[in-house]
């Protein structure tokens, strides 16, 4: 008989579809396991980790350190603007000597400097801006001076021969010692010398012309601005009598540039078919005025007769500057001898 105790419509269950106890017990103990066995995996890979970042914190401290520092020293720095060395004064004003010359002076502008000491003794629109003619090559050998030495050899560019105006004779391809171009510069007043000096110098003459009006700019010349190594064109090439003085006393610092200014007649030796030259210089107070020992004279239609003079007696060295003067001489002289007469008494 059946069981009279068995529920009504139960069903017997299969024993698989049943979770024993002893089945659960058996999923914890493989938990167990798994876990010891991993767990000091897990450890070292802490401890791995651990150790990586300390000794990496140490290393690297000091040389972040030191980028740190030398990144805000750089930072520091382009914050500091470059300290710019003011140019030297070459000329001071003040108190002028008190004169009225009578005749009248006949310049444009004139000026009259203590060579010595850079002081303003007398002037009348110095810093009038004017054209200044061959004047200019006061500062092209300045420049070219202190390029070139004596005995470098100059090649005639092909492009000399055809400057304006007032030339030697330079040939194209015609190799000349510098010595003799400088002579021919200064004395003469060459053109074409000019351009020659000033290719060598600069490479090509706008690099030379630029490093014309970068040095103007360095010695404080406010007045002055040029267009040409030779000052034959008269379109923005300009200066004023107190930049010419100024420029002059820099010049005369030069032995080479004295040498040269203060001779009167120079025999020169040339390559044929020419074989020698004679350079006068055209300042005509070198060799009759006392004391005459340079500098240059300039003239165009525009810029009429200009002269820069100097000259020494003793211990007193005097510039004087005349630009636009039809007596461009007798200004000078009459200046000279006032300068003269101040300093000596």
């Amino acid at each position: 008989m059946e069981d009279s105790r068995r529920a009504p419509y139960a069903r017997p269950v299969p024993p698989d579809l049943i979770a024993p106890a002893a089945y659960a017990s058996r999923r914890r103990k493989r938990y167990r396991y798994r876990l010891r066995r991993l767990t000091p995996v897990g450890v070292a890979v802490v401890l791995a980790g651990l150790a990586g970042a300390w000794v990496g914190a140490h290393q690297s401290a000091q040389p972040v350190a030191a980028a740190a520092a030398r990144s805000a020293a750089l930072v520091a720095a382009q914050k500091t603007p470059a300290r710019r060395v003011a140019p030297e004064r070459l000329l001071s004003g003040g108190a002028l000597l008190e004169h009225s010359f009578a005749p009248q002076l006949l310049g444009a502008a004139e000026i009259l400097v203590d060579a010595n000491t850079g002081r303003v003794l007398w002037e009348r629109n110095a810093h009038q801006r004017r054209e200044v003619a061959s004047t200019t090559k006061i500062m092209t050998a300045l420049l070219a001076l202190r390029k070139l030495k004596p005995h470098d050899i100059v090649t005639v560019d092909r492009s000399v021969p055809r400057v304006p105006l007032v030339r030697e004779g330079l040939r194209a391809g015609e190799q000349v010692e510098a010595w003799k171009l400088f002579y021919s510069l200064l004395l003469f007043s060459g053109n074409d010398d000019a351009l020659a000096l000033a290719i060598a110098a600069g490479g090509d003459k706008w690099t030379f012309v630029g490093e014309m009006n970068a040095e103007a700019q360095r010695l404080g010349l406010r007045d002055t601005h040029f267009v040409s190594p030779s000052g034959v064109v008269d379109v923005n090439n300009y200066s004023s009598a107190w930049d010419l003085a100024a420029l002059s006393r820099v010049a005369m610092r030069n032995a080479r540039f004295r040498q040269i200014v203060r001779t009167h007649v120079k025999h020169v030796l040339w390559s044929a078919p020419t074989f020698a030259k004679i350079y006068i210089n055209n300042n005509r107070l070198v060799g009759t005025y006392p004391g005459a020992n340079g500098v240059k004279t300039g003239y165009t239609h525009k810029s009429g007769p200009c002269l820069v003079a100097s000259a020494t007696r003793g211990t007193v060295s005097l510039i004087a500057v005349v630009l636009d003067s039809n007596d461009m001489y007798a200004d000078a002289k009459r200046l000279l001898d006032f300068g003269f007469a101040s300093l000596s008494t």
